[in-house]
């Protein structure tokens, strides 16, 4: 689903997610999804989707090739389990060798080797073989990283990808199209430069929020078990 059906910008992630949980609902809600947020700036969207979906919230580790001298701009991305999505037209105009790329590509892994252990510590990763699994960030303005968020899920056969973002650069979106099996994103402004610009609120997102909201998710999975306790989000002041 590509459109423009929220008003811009939006007020925070929280506000994002709250907006695109309602979006997935009447299509998702009885397929038991996992959830995946690319951190950091995709948990606390995600957080509010796995909460209303009363989903698995868990995290798709993927890092952002910057050119160099010119971090934001992504000329690729890495995920876990080895895949490289690489931007070639930025490469080639840019000049960038594949020794630059090498290097930053390093860098990236052991950032995200760190994630891996601050974020998911001993949990096992999910099970993701025949699951629908809703992929979640903030937004896409080049679509690397969610590029390679698709790639790796591949490798585990889930039974559907749906990338889910509020906002998105819209010639982004329809590649994402493309690659996932169904993608929904609330608003495709143009002409699109950057996430931030359609966020009121763009502060970072830090290891200890995405910690809390991750662990604040696993106890609102457990309590929803168990009969007659409310999930996260089921009374006043109970959401983060």
């Amino acid at each position: 689903m590509l459109g423009d059906d929220i008003d811009l910008p939006l007020r925070d992630r929280s506000t994002a997610g709250r907006a695109l949980a309602t979006a997935l609902a009447g299509q998702y809600a009885d397929e038991d999804p996992l959830v995946l947020a690319l951190p950091r700036g995709g948990v606390p969207v995600a957080f509010e989707i796995a909460d209303q979906l009363g989903a698995t919230l868990d995290i798709m580790l993927v890092r952002k090739l910057g050119v160099p001298g010119h971090a934001e701009l992504a000329a690729g991305a890495i995920a876990s389990g080895g895949v490289r999505i690489l931007n070639r037209d930025i490469i080639r105009n840019l000049g960038v060798s594949d020794r630059a790329i090498d290097a930053v590509a390093a860098a990236e892994q052991r950032e995200l080797e760190r994630r891996e252990r601050v974020y998911r510590g001993d949990q096992p990763r999910p099970e993701l073989a025949g699951r629908v699994v809703i992929l979640v960030d903030d937004g896409v303005a080049t679509g690397a990283t969610m590029r390679a968020a698709i790639a790796a899920l591949r490798k585990s056969r889930p039974a559907r990808v749906v990338v889910a973002v509020p906002v998105g650069a819209p010639d982004t979106v329809r590649v994402l199209e493309r690659e996932a099996d169904h993608v929904v994103c609330l608003a495709t402004p143009s002409p699109f430069w950057a996430i931030g610009q359609w966020y009121q609120d763009f502060n970072q997102t830090s290891d200890e929020q995405v910690r809390q909201l991750l662990a604040a998710a696993q106890h609102s999975s457990t309590a929803a078990s168990t009969p007659g306790h409310p999930r996260v989000g089921d009374k006043p002041g109970s959401r983060l």
